[in-house]
């Protein structure tokens, strides 16, 4: 890519940037932390493959947009399937920013003790569970670092109200949320997201679906090298 393109992709970058920037400080005294909702999928719609397994959606240039968004967030949420399935660090490594706080949603702690999370040095997980899996599992991951938080459950799972006071509490006032489907449904179908970035990558796999392309009252569209990246608000956000 020469210097005209580098050019090019770092303004299309910058205006989803600011589009994510412009909801996160309108809101930055809100009750709860302002939620942004992220994830890659290919053009049928699959955030991975079939079983689950890890699938590489997003381009070198999305990608680098993710990491950016994630340095001007208070934390990173997943599901413990994602972190199960991918083992991720849930960092900002491929561009300039803090460290957003790693948060994780599990429920039975089923959160492996080898897991990356627990070998980063900078800031260790924060898990909110449903307190149920007995005090030898949670001084386990105490011992390791983390730091836990027992939140009400039901049927559908976490009460992420809960989760998101908990957060604010803790002084997070931003939440990039990115996995997996059910948490993403999640966030959405409570109204709890105040906007999502959604990676579109013209790769056809299929496999587990993701939550599909939502309606919008205000979106943004950039393509990023092969991607399309989207930026919408959510009328409820």
């Amino acid at each position: 890519m020469n210097a005209k393109d580098l050019g090019r992709a770092a303004d299309r970058s910058d205006r989803i940037e600011a589009a994510v920037l412009s909801v996160l400080r309108a809101r930055a005294c809100a009750e709860l932390p302002v939620v942004t909702l992220s994830w890659a999928q290919s053009a049928a719609g699959a955030i991975a493959a079939a079983g689950g397994a890890p699938t590489a959606l997003s381009g070198p240039a999305s990608l680098a947009l993710t990491h950016r968004l994630r340095g001007i967030h208070g934390a990173i949420l997943v599901g413990i399937d994602t972190v199960l399935s991918d083992d991720p660090q849930l960092s900002v490594r491929l561009a300039a920013g803090p460290q957003p706080q790693p948060v994780v949603l599990d429920s039975r702690l089923r959160f492996p003790i080898h897991a990356r999370l627990l070998a980063r040095l900078d800031r260790k997980p924060w898990i909110f569970h449903a307190g149920v899996a007995g005090a030898a599992a949670e001084e386990k991951l105490v011992r390791a670092g983390a730091r836990l938080f027992p939140v009400a459950h039901s049927a559908a799972g976490l009460d992420l109200r809960e989760v998101l006071r908990s957060l604010r509490a803790s002084g997070i006032e931003s939440v990039m949320v990115e996995g997996g489907a059910r948490v993403l449904r999640a966030f959405m179908s409570l109204g709890l997201a105040a906007h999502a970035v959604i990676t579109v990558s013209p790769s056809d796999i299929t496999g587990v679906q993701g939550p599909g392309i939502p309606e919008f009252v205000s979106t943004v569209r950039e393509p990023h090298d092969s991607d399309l990246v989207i930026w919408g608000s959510f009328a409820h956000g």
